[in-house]
């Protein structure tokens, strides 16, 4: 691995002011150290100076000698020292051996400390830190399926946007569906609901009544729950679905589906109610997004979850492809742009 040695920070770790002028000296001797220790652990040192070192490290000699060699280069003339050693560092996707923290570069070079390795010297050994963990930009995932639903709406297309969050159990959900259904407007459970919920029997047996076709079904219910919760969700659909149509006398089940929602925190859930000549079975838009270095790997990974989320939102049958692409030129965790893309039939 390529490593940037920031070598003015290196070579005044742990030197001491003179007693009689109060000057700090450089040494040549701990910064080869720590080449030497990079070296054996099997990277591959780059070693940047500022250009007051070379006069004031204590052994001139050996250090222009190392410049030489080029095992030692001087920063370009005119140019800061700090700014040039961050800018190589993420051009070359390096790590930079200092103690520095680069607190004056924070807003241009994100998420310095991920790339740092901090050290130190005990008992006469070069020791390396570990870099701190990449910063994680906070709701990234939200920000990406809010800005890519005000662009569905911006087109046209309705949004369910609430976020109450309520307690999730597969009992409170049959009564928020009927409750929505039917008008009403009752936080506590139907004890006589409760009886009937209770009664329905478990999921692998509804299947066939929670598979109708949408055009049999008066409405259907999406689900939505955060994805820890999905599989119990799954669990109770069936059951909620016939819960719904007892209470109700309705002729058909309703369809439940149940999606993963990225804006619906654990053990929490929402509702979004369609009638069925209201669903659009297909997503009349794909979303491309292209994403910073730093974040790709989790957005990939999430891709799914934002395709469920923003099919549950748009009231969508099938979820929309969701592609995710990676960007050289965007340097900073939780730069993202948004793209939509005519997809299936409206």
């Amino acid at each position: 691995m390529k490593i940037i040695v920031d070598g003015s920070n290196v070579a005044y770790y742990g030197q001491q002011p003179n007693e009689e002028t109060g000057k700090v000296t450089p040494s040549l001797k701990t910064l080869k150290v720590a080449i030497n220790t990079l070296k054996k652990l099997g990277h591959e040192p780059i070693v940047l100076s500022d250009a007051p070192l070379r006069h004031e490290i204590d052994d001139k000699d050996g250090f222009n000698e190392m410049i030489q060699n080029e095992e030692v280069f001087p920063v370009p003339a005119g140019t800061i020292a700090d700014h040039y050693i961050l800018n190589l560092a993420y051009e070359k996707d390096a790590k930079i051996l200092s103690n520095d923290f680069f607190r004056d570069y924070q807003d241009e070079f994100q998420d310095i400390n991920s790339r740092r390795l901090p050290y130190r010297v005990k008992n006469g050994r070069f020791q390396i830190g570990k870099p701190a963990p990449p910063k994680k930009v906070k709701n990234i995932l939200q920000k990406i399926c809010s800005n890519s639903l005000n662009e569905f709406e911006r087109r046209g297309f309705d949004v369910y946007k609430s976020k109450k969050n309520r307690k999730f159990s597969g009992l409170s959900v049959a009564q928020e569906a009927i409750n929505r259904v039917s008008k009403e407007d009752e936080n506590a459970i139907d004890s006589k609901l409760e009886n009937i919920f209770l009664k329905v029997p478990i999921l692998n047996k509804m299947v066939s009544l929670v598979d109708e076709d949408i055009d049999e079904s008066d409405f259907l219910i999406f689900v939505l729950v955060n994805p820890k919760d999905y599989k119990e969700a799954v669990r109770n659909a069936g059951t909620i679905a016939v819960t719904v149509r007892n209470k109700l006398n309705l002729d058909h089940s309703p369809l439940v589906a149940v999606r993963n929602d990225l804006f619906t925190r654990p053990g929490t859930f929402e509702l979004n109610i369609i009638y069925s000549d209201e669903i659009l079975e297909e997503s009349p838009y794909n979303v491309d997004i292209i994403i910073n270095d730093t974040d790709y790997s989790f957005i990939k990974h999430n891709s799914r979850n934002i395709a469920s989320t923003l099919a549950a939102r748009l009231g969508t049958w099938k979820f929309p492809i969701v592609s995710v692409k990676p960007s050289m030129l965007m340097e900073k965790p939780g730069q993202f742009e948004i793209s939509i893309e005519r997809g299936g039939r409206n």
